[in-house]
């Protein structure tokens, strides 16, 4: 029996309950709560349902919790259910229910955790989306990794998800980077507010074979082929880079396109017409106090040129207008006025403010020996995804960057990411599943018909009786739930933290319960059916590092 078939089971006993005393079911929540306590001897789960709803029915909470414990106690999956403290209701399972769950892991296989809750939305997925000006820093890597896990987390609940990069390819950061690479083709130092690094040197060598004859145009023509060409590789370079790092884009949107298709000029049209702008001080501002915004923006300039948030506007518009009910931002830790602004934004469209959700990523840190590693050979000034890649590899990047909630600051101990130990997170749950996955295979080679694959339908899993079995169940059993908060959250570290949960759930049962026969000993329904569950704790783990955009290795 699942935690959310359990749920249900306790709403509806519930209302029978209240409705055999003439009392308002209305009050129950839609989805009473499951969990599972902290001291196993207090039972398999609980539920404080009673507690919740006495008051509002006029009840004494541990008289009501008595009276459903009473309900719960001849249910079918039930081995008991005993009222507990002021009005918890503890329920222990049968182990032919436990078992249920086993069953149903190997019925769904990859498609264990899915759900549907999200099905019909469409969510437009913005992150990374760093300026072509240089290689992706550590914050850019935190969103690919943390990005990229939400999507696939998203999707798994049911969403439409399109990931989307915003090719920030207009304004003054461009020309810095033209002018630097002009200067390093031209064999001069890099301007004082451009950009440094071997990589502008090798992007300006890349832009004279392609062009060999850039440096004699007349500036004006140079500047532009030092644009396009050499904008062009950067972002290629970014791209690449992502792929490699198991993060790819459904669209790239670039800025420019907002300017020159007049998408910027017309949106700001309308909302004058609408009353969102008025004229202040020879510029023209955004009514968006009166949205929540702490202020007033402008959104042209004195000069009459556009101000950065006219192209946000558009944007926002833009997305909407291809359809998308849900758009996500994920920004640096340097744009919290952005949640106010686009908000605002998108109520001044006269839209839903609630259309937009801004999640901001606080700084990242790299730590080797105990001190701060602070620079790129490559980059010059910051450390890149590349650098981390290089030191840790693509697994162990991605898990240790999605394994913090995004509002926290991380220091990345690479010593530590390199330890083939129980130390290091991402070792600690990949060998786990190689275990499982080198337990199957030993089966095999002793002759033994295989479960991985199957339904579990010709295995005894009422046998699975075992404490250290029941805890491990329970713990598959919780994955739908852990990925569908995730989803709701929008926090895929739940899933990090629960995988190393359950590989040490798994570590623990193997340790307390033989699974495979030894010498001359034949193999018993209880060999199968803890076959079965091994199965059911691989595949679990399998899609939980699928979620995060992490390998699970068979061998290590």
């Amino acid at each position: 029996m699942t935690p959310s078939a359990l749920a249900d089971l306790v709403r509806s006993t519930a209302a029978a309950v209240l409705s055999a005393r003439g009392l308002d079911t209305g009050v129950l929540p839609d989805t009473v709560r499951i969990e599972r306590p902290r001291q196993p001897e207090h039972g398999d789960y609980a539920t404080n349902v009673a507690m919740q709803v006495a008051k509002q029915v006029g009840m004494n909470p541990r008289e009501l919790a008595e009276s459903l414990a009473e309900a719960l106690s001849d249910t079918e999956g039930l081995a008991s259910a005993e009222a507990a403290g002021p009005g918890f209701v503890n329920l222990r399972l049968a182990a032919d229910a436990q078992g249920t769950l086993v069953r149903q892991v190997l019925e769904q296989g990859a498609s264990y955790g899915t759900g549907d809750e999200l099905a019909g939305r469409s969510i437009n997925l913005e992150f990374v989306s760093a300026n072509p000006t240089g290689p992706i820093h550590l914050g850019g890597t935190r969103w690919a990794a943390v990005g990229d896990a939400l999507g696939r987390v998203l999707t798994a609940r049911g969403a439409a998800v399109t990931r989307e990069y915003y090719f920030n390819d207009a304004g003054s950061q461009i020309d810095r980077f033209v002018a630097s690479l002009v200067a390093a083709a031209q064999g001069g130092p890099s301007p004082e507010d451009g950009y440094g690094g071997a990589y502008i040197s090798e992007i300006a060598d890349a832009v004279m074979r392609a062009e060999p004859g850039a440096l004699e145009l007349p500036e004006t023509e140079r500047d532009e082929v030092f644009r396009r060409v050499g904008v062009e590789l950067m972002f290629e370079q970014i791209k690449r880079t992502l792929h490699e790092f198991g993060t790819d884009f459904d669209v790239y949107f670039h800025e420019d396109s907002l300017h020159s298709s007049g998408a910027v000029d017309a949106v700001l049209e309308a909302m004058k017409a609408a009353g969102s702008l008025y004229q202040a001080d020879g510029a023209w501002w955004m009514r968006s106090t009166d949205f929540g915004d702490d202020k007033d923006r402008v959104v042209i300039k004195s000069d009459g040129a556009p101000a950065y948030i006219a192209g946000d506007i558009a944007y926002l518009k833009d997305k909407r207008d291809r359809g998308f009910d849900l758009c996500i931002y994920m920004l640096g830790a340097d744009h919290h006025g952005y949640i106010g602004r686009l908000k605002a934004a998108a109520a001044a469209l006269g839209d839903d403010p609630d259309v937009v959700e801004v999640l901001i990523g606080q700084m990242v840190s790299l730590v080797s020996d105990g001190k701060p590693v602070r620079m790129s050979k490559r980059a010059g000034t910051v450390v890149t995804l590349e650098d981390l890649v290089d030191t840790v590899g693509v697994d162990a990047a991605r898990y240790e960057l999605t394994r913090y909630t995004v509002d926290s600051p991380v220091d990345i101990d690479l010593d530590l990411l390199r330890k083939n130990t129980a130390e290091n997170p991402v070792y600690y749950v990949q060998y786990a599943h190689a275990r499982l996955a080198s337990l199957q295979r030993n089966a095999a080679e002793m002759g033994l018909p295989p479960v991985a694959g199957t339904d579990g339908s010709n295995l005894d899993l009422g046998l699975l009786t075992h404490p250290k079995e029941g805890e491990l169940i329970r713990t598959i059993g919780e994955f739908g739930k852990v990925v569908a908060q995730a989803a709701e959250f929008r926090e895929p570290h739940r899933i990090a933290r629960y995988l190393e949960e359950l590989a040490g759930a798994y570590h623990k049962f193997y340790d307390a319960a033989r699974v495979l026969p030894q010498g001359d000993e034949e193999a018993t329904p209880t060999t199968f059916a803890r076959l079965g569950l091994c199965e059911a704790a691989r595949q679990t783990l399998a899609n939980g590092l699928g979620l995060l955009g992490v390998s699970a290795p068979e061998r290590m």
